[in-house]
This record gives C-alpha cells, structure tokens and sequence, in this order.
C-alpha cells in the first residue's frame, strides 16, 4: 500500500502540474466571444420602406405601392482578410411588417473582420425536409402548398400599371432545383476602414440596407406592366431572384 501511494500520489501531482502549465501557457484559453447586431434597413430611393401608406415610383416611372415585403437569409458568415470566418446557422425570415425581424443578434469570435456573407434564400436540404418550425413554419407564409419548398422572397402591393383584378402586383420568388434554383450567395464588404471589431464583451452593430427600387432593374429590366405576377419557379423567377440579389450593400458598421 505504501509503495502504490508513493507512485500514485507523485503521479497526480504531475498530472496537475501539466494541466497548470498548459491553461497558463495559452494551449487551453478560453475562446473570447463578442456580440454583433445586424440590421436590415429595407428603403426605396434611400426613403425608409412604409408598407401600405406610400406609393412609389420605381426606375420606369411605374407607380407602387407594397402591402408585404420579407425574404429569407440563411448561413450568415463574418469573413476576413485572413479567409478565416465565423459562422452563424439558422434561418431568418426578414419581414418588413415586424420590427424584430429586422435585427438579428449573433455571438461572434474575438477577431476582426472585413465583410459579411449569407444566402439569399433556403437551402435545399431544408426545402426537401416537409414543413418545419421557427423561422420556417408555412405559418410565416412563405411555403408552398401546391409545391414543396420555400417562397425564397414576396413582394406583394398594387399598382396602376398593373392589368390583373385589383391591380395586384405579386412575386412569389422560388425554385431550388437545377436550373431553376433561385438561390443567391451574397459576399457585402464593409465600407473602407470600417472592419467590424470584436472583442470580448464587446457589441458591433452591422447596417445593412436593401433599396427595393433595384428590384425592377438591378441587372434585368423587369416593369410591371409586362410583368405584374411571378408565382412559379422558372426563368422570370430567376431574373427576378438577380435583381433581388442586387438589393443589398452594407452602409455602416459600428463598434461598441
């Protein structure tokens, strides 16, 4: 029994010895986590976006007015000049009609980074899966029945140059599948020396602004009046989905 203690008891202190030394050498430092808040400002012609009460004229002088405007974004990514990157998984759906929706909170890395990346819709793992919770519940609107898979972004309002009932303007944008998948990948850089700053503790706010008037033309040309409904994966989906890709750039970054 003296002999197991003599080897035992020497042996733990050994073992603890070099569990000191590597916490204190750094080999097991804890990972330092600040926070950033990202804001989307959804505007027309740098105009906050007022559903229902503002009518807009868009690039071909056509008149608008939106009664609902919400995408999805997934996979969010904070990169660096480093290639490193940190990701955030879920899915958002950003709905211009709930103020919450607006800001997503994430918990990020100590380091510094340089732009912001997400895709622009839902990927098609998740539009094969059926209906699912949160964020995609086809309580939120945005699934559909006749079809499986996600509405990736709407756009509903009226306008007078439109000639359906009611002068309805509507754009279901979907698709996932072969060519006529409609998902973007976005890479927004921040703006000249204004890299986003985490430290620990620390809270940055990202703003980001989508200027819906680059919707009708961003890299297509689409009017109402030739194209007032798009309610179907196809090649109109997909300009559209370009366009709406088109949307998006980071105003300002602010380091708390």
């Amino acid at each position: 029994m003296k002999f197991l203690l003599s080897v035992i008891v020497p042996l733990l202190l050994l073992l603890n010895i070099n569990a000191t030394c590597q916490i204190k050498g750094g080999l097991q430092a804890p990972i330092k986590f600040g926070t950033a808040t990202i804001i989307f400002n959804n505007t027309v012609n740098k105009l906050p976006l007022v559903l229902n009460d503002s009518t807009y004229s868009n690039p071909f002088g056509e008149q608008y007015r939106l009664s609902k405007f919400k995408y999805y974004i997934s996979g969010i990514r904070l990169l660096n000049s480093q290639k490193k990157w940190m990701l955030k998984p879920g899915y958002y759906l950003v709905n211009q009609s709930i103020d919450s929706s607006l800001k997503i909170n994430i918990a990020l890395q100590e380091n510094s980074y340089d732009s912001i990346a997400f895709l622009l819709g839902v990927d098609s793992a998740r539009n094969t899966s059926g209906a699912q919770k949160g964020a995609l519940d086809p309580l939120n609107d945005m699934f559909w029945t006749w079809q499986s898979g996600y509405i990736m972004q709407k756009l509903e309002g009226t306008s007078p140059q439109s000639s359906i009932v009611n002068n309805k303007i509507e754009y279901h944008i979907g698709g996932y599948m072969g060519t006529n998948s409609v998902l973007q990948q976005l890479v927004l850089p921040f703006p000249s020396n204004s890299p986003v700053l985490i430290q620990r503790g620390s809270n940055c706010i990202i703003n980001i602004n989508a200027d819906v008037n680059c919707f009708w033309s961003g890299v297509v040309d689409i009017s109402i009046k030739e194209n007032p409904v798009c309610s179907a994966p196809g090649k109109l989906a997909k300009q559209l989905a370009v366009n709406f890709s088109n949307l998006f750039s980071v105003t300002s970054v602010i380091n708390n």
